[in-house]
């Protein structure tokens, strides 16, 4: 049985700057052409998978929105995991009640299509994040914000204190209809915090990836560095955490490797491990 690998994207198989290193374009691209089964799992979607892996021979089935979704490159759907109208609706409210906030929605609405929806008005951080959809026709402002037809993620952009204080919140009202992910944003000065249904996370994902692939636990090997890569580390076979992956994660590897994302990690493992490429 082939093995099968499974990368986090940011601060893992991306360099910082969001950017695919020269080396893991190559041994990526490499290991793909002999038959390598290679993969990606991220909290990003398909669109902005497709932009910033654009390069990389991605053949195999991919881990998105945190586990909410699997899909082919070509986008098809092989499993989604989302949140209904009414459990989204009842979050959002009991955000606006306890903490004075509004989400951004992640989406799909009757027609299948793809939505992001954010409040009228975003805060700074919301707002920030924004940015980095300029012109992109999936992001519309509602207001009042609904919930849609298939929510895959509910996503609360603020500081620590207040974060976890809607956390608490979620847990006790909506307890194992919800899954809550936060943390530490590293890209924005804020805790992010997502509202999942409970199957859509990485390690139900990751099950089914390998029910999907034919492979078993024993053959799949994950690479990560954070908190929302924990469930991959549960249903792996073995565990690998990049140089600069925090405490949490280093402490369940199986492997910590003396490089980091910037180092290109990932592609150093891989290069070592099929045995491509001479240094």
């Amino acid at each position: 049985m082939l093995p099968f690998y499974l990368s986090d994207l940011d601060m893992t198989l991306l360099r910082s700057d969001l950017s695919i290193g020269e080396r893991t374009r190559r041994v990526w691209n490499h290991a793909a052409d002999t038959g390598a089964k290679l993969s990606v799992a991220t909290a990003r979607s398909l669109t902005g998978v497709r932009k910033l892996l654009k390069g990389l021979e991605l053949r195999e089935p991919m881990i998105l929105l945190d586990g909410v979704l699997i899909a082919t490159v070509e986008g098809e759907l092989l499993h989604v995991a989302a949140i209904e109208r009414e459990l989204g609706d009842a979050i959002i409210e009991t955000g606006r009640r306890v903490a004075g906030m509004e989400p951004l929605l992640v989406g799909m609405e009757e027609d299948g299509q793809e939505s992001f929806l954010y409040p009228r008005d975003p805060n700074r951080w919301q707002t920030e994040l924004l940015t980095t959809f300029h012109n992109d026709r999936r992001v519309l402002d509602r207001h009042p914000l609904r919930a849609m037809e298939r929510n895959l993620k509910i996503v609360y952009l603020g500081s620590e204190r207040v974060t976890a204080r809607l956390e608490e919140a979620l847990r006790e009202e909506f307890a194992d209809a919800i899954e809550v992910k936060r943390s530490a944003d590293p890209y924005i000065d804020c805790w992010f915090m997502t509202v999942l249904h409970p199957l859509g996370d990485k390690a139900h994902a990751l099950a089914k990836l390998e029910e999907i692939e034919g492979v078993d636990r024993a053959h799949t090997t994950v690479f990560g560095d954070s908190h929302n890569d924990l469930g991959l580390f549960e249903m792996a076979g073995r565990k690998v955490a990049v140089a600069n992956a925090i405490d949490e994660v280093k402490e369940r590897a199986d492997i910590v490797l003396p490089w980091s994302n910037d180092e290109e990690g990932v592609a150093r493992f891989l290069e070592r491990e099929i045995i491509l490429i001479e240094e």
